[in-house]
């Protein structure tokens, strides 16, 4: 078993970066990847995962990302071997006139793979969220299922959320599915926590908190779990 917990930070005047990270997971080895990603909002960043996934073998990532000038977080994952089980998790939370872009291709060229994948964000401002989310299901890869949802909350009128969920299935023997949805904080949740005396301000920030939280609650080692429920509550 591996924990891997990595944070992206940059400080002062802007700047260019790029990271790349090749990862073998091995017959029946579990891997979890958490990436923390707070950068100026003037950097620009490319940071890529290439992840292979033996038979029996699981890859758990969450990402957590603030945005910068340009952001990108890209992962591609390939299910190589029979039972392969992956979990994807993102989030973005925006504020000002940042822009990230979460992107995933997962390909199962191996049968009864597992992939399972949520996403959610909040944008600010003039702030701009993208998703684009690819599963491919090759031939043969029967018994496959595979499962992707991004959320997304607009706080404003300026924000834009660009999404573009994708299955390719050439298998009969599967199930998968995708959804994407944009809206709105509830208006009936923010009428009810002012009645009870809650700020509007205070209402907001804590159903944003509510709405993202559903994705750290995913992270599996308590430990982790915590910090990143932390550093997350902090740049809200």
């Amino acid at each position: 078993k591996l924990l891997l917990l990595e944070t992206h930070e940059g400080l002062g005047s802007a700047y260019v970066v790029q990271n790349r990270l090749e990862l073998d997971v091995a017959r029946g080895a579990e891997v979890t990847r958490i990436v923390l990603v707070d950068e100026p909002e003037d950097a620009i960043s490319i940071t890529q995962a290439q992840v292979r996934v033996e038979a029996g073998g699981s890859y758990r990532q969450t990402v957590i990302a603030t945005g910068a000038k340009l952001q990108r977080l890209e992962t591609q994952v390939l299910h190589l071997a029979q039972g392969a089980d992956v979990r994807l998790d993102g989030v973005y939370a925006l504020s000002g006139a940042r822009q990230c872009d979460l992107t995933s291709v997962v390909d199962h060229v191996a049968a009864n793979g597992l992939t399972s994948q949520l996403t959610k964000g909040v944008v600010k401002d003039t702030a701009r969220g993208v998703f684009q989310g690819k599963i491919i299901v090759e031939r043969g890869a029967d018994g496959t299922d595979a499962r992707m949802q991004h959320q997304a909350l607009i706080l404003g009128e300026r924000g834009e959320v660009d999404a573009k969920p994708e299955l390719i299935i050439y298998a009969d023997d599967v199930q998968c599915a995708h959804g994407n949805t944009v809206g709105n904080l509830d208006e009936s949740a923010l009428f009810y926590m002012q009645q009870r005396g809650i700020p509007a301000d205070e209402a907001r920030a804590l159903l944003t908190q509510a709405f993202l939280i559903e994705v750290v609650d995913r992270i599996e080692y308590e430990g982790a779990r915590e910090v990143v429920r932390e550093w997350l509550t902090a740049r809200l």
